[in-house]
C-alpha cells in the first residue's frame, strides 16, 4: 500500500487492539515511543504477541520502512497510564508510532536518518488526516514520566519542529547555556511547576522528579539530572507563550 506521501505501507497486523472503531474526531494526539528492546524482531513480535498486551498503530524500522500494525480507527495499546492536561488514558484518543531503537536499557542510539525521514512523512500524513495540533505531538515519557523515558533525549524534536510538526522553545541556545545549573529562588521554582502544568504534564505531587526529567529529556536535551535551574525555568516561560 502506497500512501499519499509517498510512503510505501506494509500492513503487519497486531490482535493488540480494542475491536470498537472510534470516531475520527477523538484522535487528538500523537504519541511517538522507541521499542527499547535487543532487536527489530523482538519488538515486532513483541508487539503482535497477544501475551504482551502491547502495540502502536505504526512501526518505523531501522531502514526507514513503515509498518502498520492497527488500523488508526481502533485503539491500540501503547500509552498505558498516562496522562496530558485533564485527559488520561491517552490510548483513547491517539496515533502511537514506535521507531526502533534499543533505549536505554540496550545501548540507546541516535535514530537513523531514514527512520526521520519516515517519521516526518508519517506525521504529516497523520496531522493533516485528523487536524492534529502539533502542541499535540508528544513523547511516551511526556504522558507518562515516572514509567517511561521514550523516545528519549537522543531524539530530534527540535528538527520536527522546524516543520512544524511539534513544538520547541524559541530561544537562542548559544545564550541559554549561560543560565545552566544556575539556582533559582523558590518562588520561580513553584512558577517553573506550573508552567509544567500549563504545558500539559501530570500535576501529581509525587512526579515532580520524573516530569522535570521528561521536560529535560523533550527541550533540553544535553541535560537530563532532575534538578530545576535558571535555563529550564526560562524554556519553559517560552514554552507558555509560543
Amino acid at each position: 500500500m502506497r500512501l499519499k506521501i509517498g510512503l510505501n505501507l506494509t500492513k503487519n497486523y497486531s490482535i493488540n487492539f480494542n475491536n470498537v472503531k472510534r470516531l475520527k474526531k477523538s484522535i487528538k494526539f500523537v504519541i511517538i515511543h522507541f521499542t527499547g528492546m535487543k532487536s527489530e524482531s523482538q519488538a515486532i513480535d513483541r508487539l503482535c504477541n497477544s501475551d504482551s498486551k502491547v502495540s502502536a498503530h505504526y512501526f518505523i524500522k531501522n531502514n526507514g520502512s513503515l509498518l502498520q500494525l492497527v488500523p488508526d480507527l481502533y485503539e491500540a495499546w501503547h500509552a498505558g497510564k498516562s496522562s496530558w492536561k485533564n485527559l488520561k488514558s491517552l490510548n483513547k484518543y491517539s496515533i502511537g508510532i514506535e521507531i526502533n531503537n534499543p533505549g536505554h536499557d540496550h545501548g540507546y542510539k541516535n535514530f537513523k536518518n531514514n527512520q526521520i525521514k519516515t517519521l516526518k512523512k508519517l506525521l504529516k500524513y497523520v496531522i493533516t488526516k485528523y487536524r492534529i495540533n502539533s502542541k499535540n505531538v508528544l513523547g511516551h515519557s511526556d504522558i507518562a514520566p515516572n514509567r517511561k523515558k521514550d523516545p528519549g533525549e537522543k531524539f530530534p524534536w527540535k528538527e520536527l519542529a522546524k516543520d512544524k510538526l511539534c513544538i520547541w522553545h524559541r530561544l537562542n541556545e548559544k545564550n541559554l547555556i549561560n543560565f545552566r545549573n544556575k539556582k533559582i529562588t523558590s518562588n520561580k521554582e513553584n512558577h517553573f511547576i506550573k508552567n509544567l502544568h500549563k504545558i500539559g504534564y501530570s500535576s501529581k505531587k509525587e512526579n515532580k522528579y520524573f516530569i522535570i526529567k521528561a521536560f529535560q529529556r523533550r527541550f533540553r536535551q544535553n541535560l537530563v539530572n532532575g534538578k530545576i535551574d535558571e535555563e529550564c525555568f526560562l524554556i519553559s516561560k517560552n514554552i507558555i507563550k509560543s
